[in-house]
């Protein structure tokens, strides 16, 4: 009997789902993926979110610096000598991800609102490149599969020599103004700004770039400078020059320019004051934002810091003493070139300075071009040497009394010097030996005495004089009247503030009679700045001071009406004390003024009716021509010159005057070129003088308004013209 208690199995129930191993180990992974997403998620936002928010910011918000206008140069007087006009610019600036395609597209742009002149020196491989960027497809279609698989340089290599005249000549007017911006555009370094169109730039062109800038990435429109030199040509060549953005900073300071935060494309000083002075001229750069899109083109520059204009450079120059010797200097070559034989003659040179301070007032050179021109040479000043002659004889005279060769009061008898196999040297006006007379160094220097300069030098060689007899002596005495010569700044650098100063030529023959030349200036040579030195220090009571063209440093002026605040005051700076006690060095000046004021000084007759106590020494060298003239080389020459100061009592301007080959020695004659230089420009500086006085011109109240405006805007008709 079947049990009907027994219960059936309800087919509705569903059985129990059992998750397989493998998917709970999945999940399991899954659960440890998102924790550590979300772990990492928090590092990146708690820990490092600071750091990821800077390197955004510097991939999308670049820095771009921009150069301010340089300080500006004035003369002593605050007279502008150098200042900056201000121009309308239109600007662009790459990144480094920016396309040639994309600049070809802003250049085609920028063709439409601006008007520029295709560049004359459009070059063929200019061109090239500009028809392969506008016609890429039909430049790659020329390529074989070959030349197609080769890298790019060397492919793109090949598209250029597949580029054909004919490709070149279908080029239009507009093709070479489009290349032409295009060429600009390359011209700078990525982020740095690059002057598209600087000149001429009109408020309509201004006007329509701005209006169109979000479709111009790169592109802005901006205020620039040029530099202007109000005196012209006026101390050209020590003023020196700036580069321009395409010259950039020099080749042989790229590592130190670069070091000192400068782009490679920045306008630097290339020379002289502008090179020297760089630091303190340029300024601070203004420094902006240049926002990036996704495909690295500048679409927008905020200006963060704009940056400080360089400070102001005041000259220690008087530039209306400058420009009036530049005139006497001009004047006088011009009556000296034609007398006979001065064919070989084609410049001058006046250094005038105060011999306390240091600080040089005029810096004139003049040089006659092939052209029969006269060019600005100032700085032959300290760049070329010449044998000074009898100028120097003072320094003789202290360097054997230094040595203790001679007394201060010596005695020599002038006669002819002669030594076995040699012939005779003699006074100027002693040529025979008669008429001679005992000179002491006054009476020496009044008369300009060779004889007494060269028993001065053998006393300091050790030589026992015998008439026609030997002369035997040490070469090292050479070394040793160098060593009192340089004392006074001749043969070594004066230390002036100006790159490429040059030491002169040391004579190279050790015959020892060339140490009597050597004592009348014949032998080694010098600059006319050494020349100066020297009697500087002669007139200042034995003080060796560095010439310095600067007299202060100001701030930049705040309405350009004034000058602004004084930074820096340029001290004077003492060298070296000439090692010669006071009442030595009063004998020279004494003899000094002998020659200006003496019943037989050989400057008498020009300098002792001047209205002003002027002490100096003359000069004559026979030396040979070095110049340009290579046809010309070692003809024997004559250079003139003079060294003085004034007042003699109380010196306040101290002066060298060199006239190099002034006439040939043969077929030529002395015209007193030098002399009549030195009493002009004596002349004119008391002149001067006296005119400021009279004016009531207070030069050192430098609240006066100075004429900035008017002269920049003159210098921006000439650059408009």
């Amino acid at each position: 009997m079947k049990n009907r208690f027994i219960k059936k199995p309800n087919k509705q129930k569903k059985k129990r789902q059992v998750i397989p191993l493998r998917l709970n180990i999945l999940f399991f992974v899954i659960f440890i993926l998102f924790s550590a997403l979300i772990l990492r998620l928090g590092v990146v936002q708690i820990v490092q979110g600071e750091t990821y928010k800077r390197q955004l910011e510097e991939t999308d918000d670049v820095s771009v610096t921009k150069n301010v206008p340089r300080g500006v140069i004035y003369d002593r007087n605050y007279n502008l000598l150098v200042g900056n006009s201000a121009v309308k610019s239109i600007t662009y600036a790459r990144s480094e991800k920016t396309p040639p395609s994309e600049m070809i597209s802003v250049a085609k742009k920028l063709d439409k609102l601006i008007t520029v002149t295709p560049d004359t020196k459009l070059t063929e491989r200019d061109l090239q490149d500009y028809w392969i960027l506008t016609h890429e497809k039909d430049s790659l279609a020329r390529l074989t599969k070959a030349e197609q698989n080769l890298d790019g340089a060397k492919a793109y290599k090949k598209q250029v020599e597949n580029v054909t005249k004919a490709d070149l000549d279908s080029l239009s007017d507009e093709d070479k103004r489009i290349a032409t911006i295009y060429k600009k555009m390359t011209a700078g370094y990525a982020l740095s700004q690059v002057a598209i169109k600087s000149k001429g730039v009109t408020d309509e062109e201004i006007a329509k770039v701005s209006e169109n800038l979000e479709s111009l990435p790169g592109v802005d429109t901006t205020t620039d400078w040029n530099r202007f030199y109000t005196y012209d040509e006026t101390l050209r060549s020590i003023l020196g020059s700036v580069s321009t953005e395409k010259q950039g900073i020099p080749s042989d300071k790229v590592d130190y320019y670069l070091a000192q935060g400068y782009s490679r494309n920045d306008r630097v000083g290339r020379s002289y004051l502008e090179a020297q002075y760089e630091s303190v001229l340029a300024g601070q750069k203004s420094k902006s934002n240049s926002v990036l899109d996704s495909n690295g083109n500048i679409v927008e520059t905020v200006e963060k810091y704009e940056g400080s204009k360089g400070k102001d450079l005041v000259l220690s120059i008087d530039v209306e003493l400058q420009k009036r010797i530049e005139e006497i200097i001009k004047k006088n070559m011009q009556i000296n070139k034609s007398n006979a034989g001065t064919d070989l003659f084609d410049r001058a040179f006046v250094v005038a300075m105060d011999p306390y301070s240091g600080q040089v007032l005029s810096l004139a050179g003049q040089k006659i071009n092939d052209k029969g021109e006269y060019e600005d040479y100032s700085l032959g000043n300290f760049t070329t040497a010449y044998n000074m002659g009898s100028a120097v004889k003072g320094a003789t005279v202290l360097s054997g009394i230094m040595d203790g060769a001679i007394s201060e009061h010596q005695t020599f008898f002038d006669q002819p010097i002669k030594f076995k196999g040699t012939k005779a040297k003699s006074s100027w006006f002693n040529r025979a030996g008669e008429g001679g007379r005992t000179l002491d160094p006054v009476g020496a220097l009044e008369i300009s005495s060779n004889s007494y300069m060269y028993q001065v030098s053998m006393k300091m060689a050790g030589a026992k004089y015998v008439y026609d007899g030997p002369f035997r002596a040490s070469a090292e005495t050479f070394d040793k009247m160098r060593y009192y010569y340089n004392q006074f700044g001749l043969g070594v650098k004066t230390g002036i503030d100006l790159p490429g100063e040059q030491i002169g030529y040391k004579g190279d023959d050790k015959t020892v009679g060339k140490i009597l030349d050597f004592a009348i200036g014949q032998y080694d040579s010098y600059t006319p700045l050494q020349l100066a030195q020297y009697g500087s220090a002669i007139a200042n009571g034995g003080y060796r001071v560095e010439p310095t063209m600067l007299k202060e440093i100001r701030d930049p002026s705040t309405n350009g009406d004034n000058v602004g605040k004084v930074a820096t005051e340029i001290e004077p700076k003492v060298l070296n004390r000439i090692g010669a006690s006071s009442s030595a060095i009063k004998e020279v000046q004494d003899g000094f003024y002998a020659v200006t004021h003496g019943s037989s000084g050989t400057g008498a007759s020009y300098f002792k009716d001047l209205g002003v106590e002027v002490a100096g020494k003359t000069g004559t060298a026979e030396a040979f021509y070095d110049g340009p003239k290579k046809d010309s080389a070692m003809t024997e020459v004559w250079n003139t010159t003079f060294v003085g100061y004034a007042p003699a009592d109380k010196p306040e301007i101290a002066i060298a005057v060199v006239v190099p080959w002034e006439y040939r020695k043969y077929g030529g004659s002395d015209s007193k070129i030098n002399l009549k230089i030195s009493e002009q420009v004596f002349k004119a500086y008391y002149d001067l003088k006296e005119e400021r006085a009279k004016a009531g011109k207070d030069n050192s109240k430098v609240e006066q308004p100075i004429n900035n405006k008017a002269a920049a805007a003159a210098a921006q008709a000439k650059l408009n013209d």
